[in-house]
Formats: structure tokens, sequence, C-alpha cells
């Protein structure tokens, strides 16, 4: 595919079939998106790959943990609440997202079950979780390199079919994702990217 027309194609799945990713093809795409440039050439990222009985504990322990009310123990920085613009373009998409899904502002179940499925990471059978170097942490250009890999896997799954969604909600728990995962010390969580094939239902947002 093209360069521009996979970037103005390329979307947000959030609806995907349940069939295992080939591992040769995790390591593929993996392999283009380290490709992307870093300060320095520091590569300053890590990438541990849940599938299988350790993803669905994952999902599980973490959608209970939110469902209970637990507050989220993510290990990067919170903004806090958007607000101005940025707030009104969460607004914008959140809207454009249940429109597409046909569930109505007054239907505060659906509405819940929509945002509990972000928690078990749309149920994808694959999730990629990102972390850096815990040495760096404290300043933002290892963010930015961060960003680097994380479009770059984006748009290499986009090119070979797959869908993606960024997903924060999936390391709301961090605590659960590093034990599970077995994640070292010696890096930091920052998200998580849900993939496979995408379905002919799928919902694409931007």
């Amino acid at each position: 595919m093209e360069f521009e027309t996979l970037v103005r194609t390329r979307r947000s799945v959030r609806a995907y079939r349940r069939d295992p990713v080939p591992r040769a093809l995790i390591e593929e795409v993996l392999e283009v998106a380290c490709g992307a440039p870093s300060s320095m050439n520091t590569q300053p990222w890590h990438v541990h790959v849940l599938a299988g009985a350790p993803l669905e504990e994952v999902r599980r322990r973490n959608m209970a943990e939110m469902a209970a009310g637990a507050p989220p123990q993510r290990e990067i920085h919170s903004h806090g609440a958007y607000e101005g613009i940025h707030r009104e373009r969460q607004v914008g998409i959140a809207k454009d997202l249940f429109a597409a899904m046909g569930i109505a502002r007054e239907d505060a179940t659906r509405r819940q079950d929509w945002v509990l499925r972000g928690f078990r990471q749309f149920d994808t059978p694959v999730s990629l979780v990102l972390t850096y170097d815990r040495a760096l942490d404290g300043g933002a250009v290892c963010h930015f390199d961060l960003g680097a890999l994380c479009y770059g896997i984006v748009l290499a799954a986009w090119d070979r079919g797959l869908g993606t969604v960024i997903n924060g909600q999936g390391i709301m728990r961090s605590d659960i994702v590093r034990e599970v995962a077995r994640i070292p010390a010696e890096e930091v969580i920052m998200t998580c990217v849900a993939w496979a094939g995408r379905t002919r239902s799928s919902r694409r947002t931007a």
C-alpha cells in the first residue's frame, strides 16, 4: 500500500476476529515498526506480547477491578481531565463512535458495557504492552520515541490487514499487567495496543 493511502485509510478498530495472530506476523510487524526514529538512536522501547491464558487473566482481573470502582494504577503521569479544545475533541469522537454503534445517549447500560469492553481490550486475541527504560523516566523524549514506535506498529499492522487500537484502558491497572506479563522493574509501562484481524462489522474511528 502506498504510504499516503496507508496513513489516510488507517483507523482505530474495536471489533476483532478471535483467530490467533501468527507469531511470524507479529514478529514481522515489530521488525518493521522498530525502524522508528529515536533520540540519538537510543531505542528505549520494549514490547511484551500477551495472548492466550495470560491475556485472559489480565482481561478478567483488569475488568473486575475497574468495574468494582478500584482506582487506576498507571505508571505514567496523568494529565487529569481534558479541558477546552481537547475536551471538545474527546466528546466529538465519543459521539461519532456511539452513533456508529447505534448506542443512544440515554442507553446507560450499553454505554457502560462499551466502557467495560475497553478494559477487556475489546476482546482481542493479542495485546502488545509497550514499555520504556525506567532510567529515562522523568523526561519527555522517551515518550516521543515510544510514540514513533507505536505509530509504526499500527501502520505496519494495517498494511497487513490487521486492525489495531491504542488502548490506555488496557493498562489502567498496570500492577496487574506487570505481574502477569512478568515485566521487569527496570521498565515503565506506558500503553498497550490491541490488534487482530478486522471483522466485517468493525467500527472504525480515527
